[in-house]
């Protein structure tokens, strides 16, 4: 039982009778009747409070939850007495999430249903348990609030950021791609496939435009031909030492999943064929190319329990096993980052050796953190030191980055928090110049 500020007011109130009560008698004994009636008073209002099994509770989510992201959980209570009740709620959700309190609040009519959320950031992938839902609500004389505990403890996976994806999905049944950062290319869906009707957009090519869907519908409409499908394009993910690194609230290795996870999708919704090598000293993982979104569940079972190592990456040994695998030419994207001398000449010979039957592309992911203090004004020496190793670290990238575009391979260098938005356009673009 819990007193609240109206019983703890009613209490004080006998503090003057109580002060009086050396001089006056009478005063004393007065303060023992209120003190008694308040007490008898909140005995009361804790028998009419009712226990905790006339109310229900049901704690609801994804059965996945996302990697990085908000992910809201309900919280729906059903209110079994006759009385509107004011309450409030404690969720007991896994230790390593943060995100919002996990306390709700609200009122609640008699016989009624109440519903809440709160929003949870799982800071890794893996298997997590929720606890129990702890409840209070006052008395109707609001003198005191019980307490009760719902046993609702409950397992939940966390897998990498699906969100990205359901918005996607969105986003392109609703022609919005641009309000994700995806560019539109003007040379993307020149084919002699017709794939779907859609829209007019400031940058089509007016010959496009399908002018009897255009006078149904009264506004312009164009028609988007597919270009070739069925193209391979291969996921290569290093979960070496360096991937391991973290960039805000999640490791390296875990954007990179994100941003294969979205490539996949999107790939095979442009019909082509997409596979996964994962490996740090050696293979991890591997699921050759296929088309359909099977083979992105496949993907998605496959990364859930991807794990950073603290080895070097063998480079050499990922690209012969992929080339010895694989015959058709193919787009192979590296997620990798860079991790001095010897690991970049690994990675030159790796790569450059897939340049000449597929199509290689290196996608180190970068820490904003080392960008922002390369361009900060130094305040003091410390400060100084930092600018210059940061600078020093930027320039040793640029030139390893240099050394791969010379032999033939693709690059892109962004910063971990943009890396599936950049991934994708780069993909998008290879694909409409037809590179692949």
């Amino acid at each position: 039982m819990h007193f609240t500020l109206r019983a703890v007011l009613l209490f004080l109130l006998a503090a003057p009778l109580i002060a009086a009560g050396g001089g006056i008698p009478a005063a004393g004994a007065a303060a023992a009747v209120w003190l008694a009636a308040v007490a008898g008073l909140s005995a009361a209002d804790f028998y009419w409070a009712g226990s905790g099994a006339q109310f229900g509770i049901r704690r609801s989510h994804d059965s996945k939850l996302s990697l990085g992201t908000e992910n809201a959980v309900r919280l729906d209570l059903h209110n079994g007495s006759g009385r509107r009740i004011a309450f409030s709620i404690r969720d007991e959700f896994p230790p390593a999430f943060s995100g919002r309190p996990a306390v709700v609040s609200g009122e609640c009519a008699g016989r009624s249903d109440w519903s809440g959320t709160y929003a949870v950031i799982p800071p890794r992938r893996g298997d997590y348990q929720f606890g129990d839902i702890h409840m209070r609500w006052a008395g109707p004389l609001g003198l005191v609030r019980r307490q009760s505990r719902f046993p609702s403890a409950g397992p939940v996976r966390v897998y990498p950021n699906l969100m990205d994806i359901r918005r996607y999905d969105l986003m392109l049944r609703q022609n919005r791609l641009r309000e994700m950062g995806l560019r539109h290319s003007r040379i993307f869906g020149e084919g002699t496939e017709f794939e779907r009707l859609r829209e007019y957009l400031p940058d089509d090519d007016f010959r496009r435009i399908h002018w009897k869907a255009t006078a149904r519908r009264n506004r312009p409409v164009t028609i988007e031909y597919q270009t070739e499908r069925s193209q391979n394009v291969v996921a290569l993910l290093d979960t070496g030492r360096m991937m391991q690194s973290p960039v805000g609230p999640m490791a390296k290795l875990d954007y990179a999943v994100n941003a294969v996870l979205l490539l996949a999708f999107v790939a095979a919704g442009k019909g082509d064929k997409v596979g996964l090598l994962s490996f740090a000293d050696d293979i991890q993982h591997y699921l050759r190319p296929q088309a359909g979104r099977r083979q992105f569940y496949r993907m998605l079972k496959a990364l859930y329990a991807v794990e950073p190592q603290s080895v070097e990456p063998d480079y050499r040994r990922a690209a012969s096993y992929l080339a010895g695998k694989e015959r058709k030419r193919s787009l192979v994207i590296l997620f990798t980052d860079l991790t001095g001398n010897f690991g970049v000449r690994a990675l030159l010979e790796g790569m450059g050796a897939l340049a000449g039957r597929s199509l290689p592309m290196v996608v180190t992911v970068g820490a904003p953190d080392i960008h922002q203090a390369a361009a900060a004004r130094p305040a003091d020496s410390e400060s100084v030191y930092l600018r210059m190793e940061a600078e020093a670290l930027l320039e040793e990238r640029r030139q390893a980055l240099d050394a791969l575009r010379r032999k033939g391979v693709l690059t892109l260098d962004v910063p971990a928090n943009h890396l599936s938005v950049a991934v994708i356009n780069r993909y998008l673009e290879l694909k409409g110049r037809r590179l692949l």
